[in-house]
């Protein structure tokens, strides 16, 4: 009797283990404008830039999430602001190209909460080769600075979190 009460105590541990270690899909709405920023290399001085850059950039990706309550509007806005946005990184490098519309991006597990691969509308910015890590959010839906906002919450508020603001836009 004591080894079965162990063996079935030892199942639910296992058990539970293997449930804790799930991660979870969240699917951004199909009517979604991502964001992504793609550094020229993995060097140290390229991520920093990659870094710095998206500082100086997402402010002004946040307000085009700002002024905008429908992804037509973003979209729009999106277009207005393509050269001043592009003005502004000249400010600091030559070296880059924009690309709005449908772009490839892999599949990204942040918080425990996996984002599928595939090719979204975006606003996708490479710098140099752009063969380094990149940095990527949703506009529309405007999740963009909860990497920001939510960077000490747990995984289980941020994916309620994200599941909320997805709600809101479907």
């Amino acid at each position: 009797m004591k080894k079965t009460i162990v063996f079935l105590f030892g199942i639910m541990v296992i058990a539970l283990m293997i449930n804790m270690q799930k991660k979870e899909t969240v699917v951004i709405p199909k009517e979604s404008i991502r964001f992504r920023l793609i550094a020229n290399s993995n060097s140290i001085e390229d991520q920093r830039f990659k870094m710095k850059l998206n500082s100086i950039i997402l402010p002004m990706i946040q307000e085009i999430a700002d002024e905008s309550d429908t992804i037509s509007e973003t979209r729009i806005n999106l277009k207005k602001a393509l050269p001043s946005i592009s003005k502004k990184i000249s400010e600091y490098t030559d070296d880059f190209n924009i690309s709005l519309g449908n772009n490839f991006f892999p599949e990204k597990v942040y918080k425990n909460v996996t984002y599928n691969a595939g090719d979204y509308e975006s606003l996708v910015i490479t710098l140099g080769e752009g063969k380094g890590d990149n940095w990527w959010c949703v506009m529309f839906p405007p999740l963009c600075l909860l990497e920001a906002k939510e960077s000490d919450v747990d995984d289980v508020t941020y994916t309620t979190y994200i599941k909320k603001i997805i709600n809101k836009y479907l």
